[in-house]
């Protein structure tokens, strides 16, 4: 069934094409990714798929009633409501069956519109979905629902946008990078739900892992063209690398062509025959396709950066804490030359801090932080670069370093990096404003690499990088000599590029992990499962039960099991009885109070479960 056909569209912005005369269709349960590089209107098209934007020509045709929720990089949020508000602010039926609801519990001494809810949840099947909504709002950290919108981070709007179109239930859902502001436990979670979910999804994200378990569909858009390949990120790989074989088989025929015509040409045919005519208009098509090139590029360096002497960094039982708050708490690390170090945690463990304290940006409270001598910080931070209007992109690097060293003497210039990190010459001279997010950022990477430092820090680099970009970025990484600390939710980057982790927990503990990322998972995963059947339709089905938790909280987690199970019982029994009138008038009263002490009890329990389940992921 087709859902929406793209017909014909393009879009320019003055003199800047972004595409030409794009077609293509979505059909219901795919679930398609769109890969380009930065700048080619990746956002631009998803705005216009999606009824925000318009093209400059050709059209959009979607199905009759087509319901599209839309994830973009903008949140459009009303600052003035709290979360559980805005979340019911939408059109969603049976969210607002379930807010009358929540409401009536509000009120238990008015009965009458208690019953009216009670019903309306009946009928609308809502009580499934009153669980899905409360796992969805629990797994995305959004459970002060009382808190305005206007007190968030830009990453707590994020996922509350991310948890409204979900929970729209939409049948064509579209996402600008879903997994930006997420931790890993979330990104995780979420690619479980789309897997899980039957739903048509159009996206754009840098997570390759994202994209290999979540699409069945890839489409990319390269040099003008439009790809489609009916399989997930490794096939689309696959089959990116033929077809770009095959068109370098191509130009290469072509060239021998030209060469061949070009003598023709030379002689200058006196006679202008029809045929000779015809032969000539070839030529210059021939032309045309023995000069195409690909502006792919690898870098492959061989960087003579500044010398690391044999201290590199030390860390002495520093502890660094906010308010009550414990970040870090005794930690003992001393880096050994070329080690390359990922970190993971949940969002707020302090990673961020943790960087800021090596490069000195943030003191410790307590400790001793040692950094050796020859040791020349290259730091990637979050915040971006400061960019002076009128400046143009040639200018903004060699602020920072004319050139990056080789070996044998050789150098690379400032033009050549960005030549490698995608800025063609016209591009270096183009002003800073004209460029887009994705651009700035990595302008800004280019930055810090200009400098030749033998430290790199990254602070979650592969935001807002498409995925040619973090090919790029990694195969510069991999040939860096020097030391890489990163903090990234870029399973798939990680993996390629570092060999160590710093697991960062609850109350300043920091942990360490001899390999990458999956290793670190397949690790986890090994350990002796629990399994318990709930019934359907329970958050907590989702969650894998592993056995490393403490003795004392596997009692806990076993007792909170018979708990709520009793309490979901005696909450079925009074439900029953107000569907039956089985209650006397004098009782109404005293049994809603009864109901609503159950209920809130049991909500308690069931997020302590879900708290003490985390831990056994």
């Amino acid at each position: 069934m087709n859902y929406q056909s793209v017909e014909n569209i393009s879009k320019s912005y003055g003199e800047r094409v972004l595409f030409e005369n794009l077609s293509f269709g979505i059909n219901k349960d795919q679930k398609i990714a769109l890969v380009a590089k930065n700048g080619t209107g990746k956002t631009t098209l998803l705005n216009i798929i999606a009824g925000v934007d318009t093209p400059d020509d050709g059209q959009i045709i979607s199905r009759k009633g087509l319901k599209i929720a839309y994830l973009s990089q903008k949140e459009n949020l009303d600052e003035n409501l709290t979360i559980e508000q805005t979340i019911f602010n939408s059109d969603n039926e049976i969210l607002k069956v379930i807010e009358q609801y929540e409401n009536a519990l509000k009120n238990p001494e008015d009965s009458e519109t208690y019953q009216k809810a009670f019903e309306l949840m009946e009928h609308n099947l809502a009580w499934d979905f009153e669980t899905q909504y409360k796992q969805i709002l629990f797994k995305l950290k959004l459970s002060e629902l009382n808190k305005k919108v206007s007190t968030l981070s830009g990453g707590q709007k994020k996922r509350l946008s991310l948890a409204i179109v979900l929970l729209n239930k939409p049948d064509l859902l579209i996402l600008d990078e879903p997994t930006n502001h997420l931790d890993l436990e979330m990104i995780e979670w979420l690619e479980l739900f789309l897997i899980k979910e039957k739903l048509t999804l159009f996206m754009v994200t840098h997570d390759r892992y994202f994209l290999e378990r979540v699409c069945n569909e890839i489409m990319e858009f390269d040099q003008g063209n439009l790809y489609r390949y009916k399989g997930n990120y490794s096939y689309f790989l696959q089959k990116r690398e033929e077809r770009i074989a095959h068109e370098h088989l191509v130009v290469d025929k072509a060239k021998n062509l030209f060469k061949k015509e070009l003598d023709w040409m030379r002689r200058q045919p006196k006679a202008r025959t029809t045929k000779s005519k015809s032969r000539i208009d070839d030529f210059y098509k021939i032309e045309e396709k023995a000069s195409q090139r690909r502006n792919d590029h690898k870098v492959q360096l061989e960087i003579n950066m500044e010398r690391m002497g044999s201290k590199v960094v030390e860390l002495h039982h520093i502890n660094k804490s906010f308010d009550e708050k414990i970040i870090i708490s005794n930690f003992d690390y001393v880096f050994k030359r070329g080690e390359r170090i990922g970190i993971i945690g949940k969002n707020g463990t302090g990673k961020s801090t943790f960087l800021n304290i090596i490069t000195g940006s943030i003191p410790v409270d307590s400790g001793k932080v040692i950094i050796g001598e020859t040791i020349k910080f290259g730091y990637y931070t979050q915040s971006g670069i400061q960019i002076n209007e009128g400046q143009k992109v040639i200018d903004v690097i060699k602020e920072f370093g004319e050139y990056i060293p080789l070996t044998k003497g050789r150098k690379i210039s400032a033009g050549q990096l960005l030549e490698k990190f995608l800025f063609d010459n016209k591009k270096q001279y183009d002003f800073v404003e004209k460029l887009s997010g994705g651009e700035l950022k990595r302008l800004f990477l280019c930055t810090v690499l200009i400098q030749n430092p033998n430290f790199i820090i990254l602070d979650e680099p592969t935001n807002d990088l498409d995925i040619v970009t973090l090919n790029v970025l990694e195969d510069f990484l991999l040939d860096f000599p020097g030391n890489l600390l990163v903090v990234s939710h870029d399973r798939y980057f990680m993996d390629k590029i570092i060999d160590h982790l710093f697991i960062f927990e609850n109350n300043g503990k920091i942990s360490g992990f001899p390999g990458n990322y999956s290793d670190y998972r397949i690790y986890n995963d090994s350990n002796p499962a629990i399994t318990e059947n709930v019934k359907k339709g329970d958050s907590r089905k989702i969650a894998p039960i592993q056995g490393n938790l403490s003795y004392l909280e596997k009692r806990e987690f076993n007792k909170l099991e018979k708990e709520i199970a009793s309490l979901e019982k005696k909450k079925t029994v009074l439900e029953a009885q107000f569907s039956n009138d089985e209650i006397k008038p004098e009782k109404i009263n005293e049994t809603s109070l009864k109901l609503q002490e159950i209920i809130n009890e049991l909500e308690q329990k069931e997020e302590r479960w879900l708290e003490i389940s985390m831990k056994m992921e």
